[in-house]
């Protein structure tokens, strides 16, 4: 069985591209609401259907509560479908992550998704339902992936809407994760920059991902051609998004997010000073040319 309330978010996301945005910080760490809601607004008029904040590509786990929910109402007042990233953090109780979820669904949110925990994932993703009442998208990442048989589980849960499958580079676990979102009648979302073109051949059937969070025409138009059954046009788009996810999400692979803020950067919809990355690596020489070259070419 499922809630009426995560079958209506499945069907609503069925075949919508989610922007997993990054947020857009100075170096001292400091969100700006100017420039957050006018970097959030252009996601959605370049094409992102919904918008998944404060998760990985958020940094969602570093966010203290205050910025949090200024990031959850400038998503909302968009007027798109928001959802949020809730837990990732080490050590973290079920509750603080519950408390996360209850307050996005104060502001507003339309779902949360739950970042993987290792321990009884069942129990916790339910504690986060009767927090919050908010359908939920599981999260099979490929650094805490779910082994089968619990994801197989957590798909049983009335309250979750659909799986976000980023298992990075297998492909093997990847179609096995969006196969039992399908035998569960959940929505298979994919998570796979690396891999996106082929994910949505093997059964995803929405995406969430954070190549989107800057560059989202390039990303829309793949998944739009694969909905239309436009397959020439599907396959052109394919290559052009595989070419910037490569120099994207690439080693050092937690470098992705300030590259992604480094093209929303040299787009417009963030000042370069807000393209700053507290919490990833350092880039090596030469790096954000290479990545801007490859971005300008689409």
């Amino acid at each position: 069985m499922i809630a009426p309330a995560a079958a209506a978010l499945r069907d609503r996301l069925r075949w919508r591209l989610v922007a997993a945005t990054a947020t857009p910080m100075d170096a001292d760490r400091t969100v700006d609401a100017e420039v957050l809601g006018r970097y959030l607004r252009g996601l959605v008029v370049d094409g992102a259907d919904a918008l998944a904040v404060c998760a990985h590509t958020g940094r969602g786990p570093y966010l203290d509560a205050a910025t949090r929910d200024l990031v959850v109402r400038h998503a909302v007042d968009t007027g798109v479908p928001v959802i949020v990233g809730v837990g990732g953090r080490p050590g973290e109780h079920t509750d603080d992550v519950a408390e996360q979820a209850a307050r996005a669904a104060g502001l507003g949110a339309a779902g949360v998704m739950v970042f993987p925990v290792d321990g009884d994932a069942l129990a916790h993703h339910d504690a986060v339902w009767r927090a919050a009442g908010l359908p939920m998208l599981a999260f099979d990442l490929y650094t805490r992936p779910y082994s089968p048989s619990k994801l197989a589980e957590l798909l049983t849960h009335p309250g979750v809407a659909g799986v976000k499958v980023a298992r990075l580079h297998d492909a093997l676990a990847c179609q096995a994760a969006l196969a039992a979102a399908h035998r569960a009648d959940r929505l298979a979302v994919t998570g796979e920059d690396r891999m996106f073109g082929p994910s949505l051949m093997w059964g995803a059937q929405a995406a969430l991902v954070g190549l989107a969070a800057a560059a989202v025409p390039v990303t829309a138009a793949v998944l739009r051609a694969y909905a239309d059954g436009k397959h020439d046009d599907f396959v052109a788009a394919s290559a052009r998004l595989d070419r910037l996810a490569e120099v994207t999400f690439t080693d050092p692979m937690e470098g992705y997010v300030r590259r992604m803020l480094q093209i929303a950067a040299d787009e417009g919809r963030i000042p370069a000073t807000h393209a700053v990355d507290p919490y990833g690596p350092a880039l090596p020489d030469g790096d954000r040319e290479r990545v801007l070259t490859v971005a300008r070419q689409r």
